[in-house]
């Protein structure tokens, strides 16, 4: 009502506008001179006004997915001392709102015929460093042109995302191509000590996919209850992928939906804070462990 008052205060006049709408002239006044003079403002007015640009900062940079807590906990790795409950209403003050995942659709379609890995990983996505247990997916976008599939290689160590691809066809070529660029760009080691872990889709328990595998020195493992919990991780993936870029617009072209893919891919390993790695991202956490592992020989020395 005071910006009403402000709008039209030279055509009716403060009184007459204060007495219609039953604000006090005095609380008005006081208003109009905080206005004036932003010190006169009560220390938690003046906090609010220097906080909300650095939290819609965060949150833009941040792809304008994260939630209060993310936001909250961005601001404290930059060194700005907020309390999470003030985030979250500033957040709401200024309409900013985080992404909510959906429910996800079942991709897998399993060949009963076909001889299966044993499952290596019995639901337990953890390991101890990087190389040592990948898990293998993908999903579906609807675009104006079709339905394109989208592939993701994760892994578990640190959740990063070591390869991707986009095709418009559900082939054991388009997974291949994911698996692949992983292959490419880190070069693990040749002696089964990295654990490959899928559901059991048909194009990851084919022939190629398998003999790929074992030309890599990769270690298979399929899930073997045959639901979503089999692969978690990699569900879990596609539902973020899901809600932080495509649900949120409506796509065109293949074009289109490979680019954000890469601009998301590239945030998501090298920026986005993950809570089971405590809230820093992958990037930060591989960095961390091949530092620590850098470290060893001098502390032991």
């Amino acid at each position: 009502m005071y910006a009403l008052v402000d709008e039209h205060r030279e055509v009716h006049g403060v009184e007459p506008m204060c007495r219609v709408l039953q604000i006090a002239p005095s609380s008005y006044r006081r208003h109009a001179a905080r206005m004036r003079e932003p010190n006169l403002r009560s220390a938690r007015v003046q906090r609010d006004v220097q906080l909300m640009p650095s939290i819609e900062r965060v949150w833009k940079d941040n792809l304008q997915v994260y939630g209060a807590d993310k936001v909250w906990m961005q601001l404290n790795r930059e060194g700005v001392t907020v309390a999470r409950c003030t985030v979250e209403r500033l957040m709401k003050r200024m309409s900013l709102k985080g992404v909510r995942r959906g429910k996800g659709v079942r991709t897998t379609v399993a060949d009963p015929k076909s001889p299966c890995p044993l499952d290596k990983v019995n639901r337990q996505f953890r390991a101890e460093r990087p190389n040592q247990l990948w898990v293998s997916d993908f999903t579906y976008v609807s675009t104006w042109q079709g339905w394109l599939y989208v592939a993701f290689v994760v892994d578990v160590f640190a959740r990063r995302i070591v390869g991707w691809r986009v095709s418009t066809s559900m082939t054991t070529d388009f997974v291949l191509d994911a698996l692949e660029q992983a292959l490419y760009d880190l070069q693990p080691e040749r002696d089964s000590s990295l654990i490959h872990h899928s559901d059991r889709g048909s194009r990851y328990v084919s022939i190629r996919y398998s003999e790929r595998l074992a030309e890599a020195g990769v270690e298979p493992s399929v899930g073997s209850k045959g639901d979503s919990y089999d692969n978690a991780l990699a569900e879990t993936i596609n539902g973020l992928y899901k809600a932080e870029v495509i649900h949120r617009r409506t796509w065109k072209t293949r074009e289109a939906v490979e680019l954000a893919t890469l601009t998301w891919v590239s945030w998501f390993n090298n920026h986005r804070l993950m809570g089971p790695l405590g809230y820093i991202p992958p990037a930060e956490a591989e960095a961390n462990y091949y530092r620590q592992l850098a470290d060893q020989p001098a502390v032991a020395a």
